[in-house]
């Protein structure tokens, strides 16, 4: 054991030597599986796995099974980044371009679970929401290609973040195609809330299973940290091989939990496929 964290840790016992922190980022970011995400994402789970005293080649295929639960095994097939611009841009009116939106919707597991709700999903938690002038979706996946279903003034601003590099590229893109204020940007969300000044409405949509895989304290964080009026929280309400595991007594009863204490409003929806809670902090 002694061997072991000499090798993988600095001279105070307790932070990972940078080198080696580094050399596990580059072989995780080597694979062509991870290659567009945050290396910052990826640094503070190397360092993670280290100061348990792994070896390097350890510390990798750790990282890189994390990453896997939390990202990765959520796509049908790999993203098309390049051939679903040219799609769009090739859409001649509204319902053919909704049609390409649908198509790509399926490829991520999460939006796919949503599309037989899509319309009535963002009418229901926006409802009552008067004048919104900004969203921010945190771990936003593929969602901001629903906007033709969210009903949204055409001023709301809409700020997106996600770990996927070339995922952001792309939505930031279409933010502007669809002439929307606002952006899409790169922030690993277990450093804290993202760079954006108070927002009206900050979606965290089944992303809170993801963060609890990789940080645990990551929501309340998050919760705390975030600047937005209203939060609106979903969890799955089944596995992703579609089966019921009791998820939504245990999501429940996990909310309950983070918001024991705070005096905030929460409203709960029941949808097939999803649970959610919409707080609002005001």
């Amino acid at each position: 054991m002694g061997e072991r964290r000499s090798v993988a840790l600095s001279g105070d016992g307790l932070q990972p030597n940078a080198m080696v922190v580094e050399s596990v980022v580059q072989a995780v970011l080597a694979s062509p599986k991870y290659a567009a995400l945050d290396p910052a994402l990826v640094a503070s789970l190397a360092a993670q796995e280290l100061r348990k005293g792994r070896r390097v080649k350890e510390a990798i295929k750790k990282v890189k099974d994390r990453l896997h639960q939390s990202a990765a095994s959520y796509w049908k097939v790999p993203p098309h980044y390049a051939r679903w611009r040219v799609a769009l841009e090739a859409a001649e009116d509204e319902p053919v371009l909704k049609a390409q939106l649908q198509s790509i919707l399926q490829t991520h597991h999460s939006s796919r679970e949503r599309l037989p709700f899509l319309a009535d999903f963002y009418q229901t938690i926006f409802a009552g929401l008067a004048s919104l002038r900004s969203v921010l979706d945190l771990g936003c996946g593929l969602n901001p290609l629903a906007l033709p279903w969210m009903g949204l003034p055409t001023e709301t601003a809409y700020f997106a973040c996600d770990i996927d590099r070339e995922q952001v590229a792309f939505l930031d893109w279409w933010l502007a195609r669809q002439g929307r204020r606002g952006r899409a940007f790169v922030w690993n969300l277990l450093a804290g809330a993202p760079p954006v000044e108070l927002v009206d409405v900050a979606l965290l949509l089944k992303m809170a299973t993801c963060l609890a895989q990789l940080d645990p304290a990551a929501l309340a964080r998050l919760l705390d940290e975030v600047r937005a009026s209203v939060f609106v929280i979903s969890f799955p309400a089944q596995s992703l091989g579609g089966r019921d595991k009791g998820m939504v007594a245990h999501y429940a009863a996990t909310m309950d939990a983070l918001l024991s204490g705070r005096n905030w409003r929460v409203e709960r929806f029941d949808f097939s496929t999803e649970l959610v809670f919409r707080v609002r902090k005001d």
